[in-house]
């Protein structure tokens, strides 16, 4: 009887909304435009799990679990000059920073001394990308307390070339 009894809390407590572990990662970065301006901006994720809202950016939506992933899109422009990602920004920008969790985000502009791709390197966690296409995505994994890990698609780790 007594091993019933554990078992049935045990079952009872995997089952129960104590079991999910809520987040709130704010994602905050910094975005920087053509002519030097630079401005802040908040992209994150939260998991709110006795009420199964889950928040992407700004908005909260009704889930009943938390999603596999999201994915965010860099698009390079037609002349390469800066990209456009909607999530961040309603226009084209230069280069971003942006921290969600963990991780470490940036894209930047650089001297190189073969031609890449917009002259843009992805940094992700200190490991630098170029892009292998025009349109590439960052993609966040979850698990049930948080981020999992991100990956990028679309990306090359040595020097991307037209």
């Amino acid at each position: 009887m007594r091993k019933f009894k554990i078992l049935l809390s045990a079952a009872l407590f995997a089952f129960s909304p104590f079991s999910y572990a809520d987040f709130d990662f704010k994602g905050p970065g910094e975005l920087r435009f053509s002519g030097g301006a630079s401005k802040g901006f908040y992209f994150g994720f939260g998991w709110e799990s006795d009420i199964k809202k889950f928040r992407i950016g700004p908005k909260r939506y009704n889930m009943s679990e938390i999603p596999e992933s999201y994915s965010i899109a860099i698009t390079l422009s037609k002349d390469e000059s800066n990209v456009w990602i909607q999530e961040f920004y309603k226009g084209f920008i230069d280069e971003f920073s942006w921290t969600l969790g963990k991780n470490k985000l940036s894209l930047r502009k650089g001297d190189f001394s073969s031609d890449v791709k917009g002259s843009y390197v992805l940094t992700l966690n200190g490991i630098d990308y170029f892009f292998a296409r025009n349109n590439i995505s960052i993609d966040v994994i979850f698990e049930d307390n948080g981020i999992k890990y991100i990956k990028l698609e679309g990306v090359i780790k040595n020097m991307g070339t037209k």
